[in-house]
């Protein structure tokens, strides 16, 4: 199955949700979120804000603001800038997302831990994401661990076709599973 084949699937699947299922999906990955090591471990943390498709964002975001330090991605050209998270500086950006407003860039080198969004992962950690590699170019510039969440029908059981440039997930967190990839090392 190719990515955009697996893209329209999972697509078809998310329109089927209901608000409340939407809701308590997000509930039970976050909460198994919170429940990891390398969340527990980690201060600082590159978040997603959710598009109305994705696992929702906010309650987590305003359960642990204070206690984290959360940074959101803002497109800027074909790459991302990582800035401090701050609810009430945010504006609709690129794609219809909301990014943080300001100058204040940090380096990705700060971040100890990334939550991924996707449209699915494999059990390797390999994802399809939505085609236009802006997590892939900032994946490949980081060390941090990377943890993809999504839907218990966004882990799909064949192998998502892996290109060189494709950055992989450390761990993947659903509704009903946590998975740790034990990638090979690098040479």
């Amino acid at each position: 199955m190719n990515k955009d084949d697996i893209r329209n699937r999972v697509k078809a699947r998310k329109s089927l949700l209901s608000d409340a299922e939407k809701k308590l999906a997000a509930k039970r990955v976050f909460d198994r979120l919170e429940q990891s090591a390398a969340f527990l471990l980690a201060d600082k943390v590159l978040i997603y804000h959710s598009l109305p498709d994705e696992l929702s964002t906010l309650d987590f975001l305003d359960k642990w603001t204070g206690r984290k330090s959360f940074y959101l991605p803002r497109v800027n050209g074909v790459n991302l800038d990582i800035l401090p998270y701050d609810r009430s500086r945010l504006a609709i950006g690129a794609f219809h997302i909301e990014e943080p407003l300001g100058d204040d860039t940090a380096d990705i080198s700060q971040i100890e831990l990334i939550i991924v969004p996707a449209i699915a992962y494999d059990r390797r950690g390999n994802r399809v994401g939505r085609g236009k590699g802006y997590y892939d170019r900032l994946l490949n510039t980081t060390k941090a661990t990377k943890i993809g969440v999504g839907y218990d029908f966004q882990f799909i059981e064949e192998d998502i076709p892996a290109e060189p440039h494709d950055v992989a997930v450390d761990i993947v967190i659903t509704e009903s599973r946590r998975l740790v990839i034990h990638h090979a090392a690098k040479r």
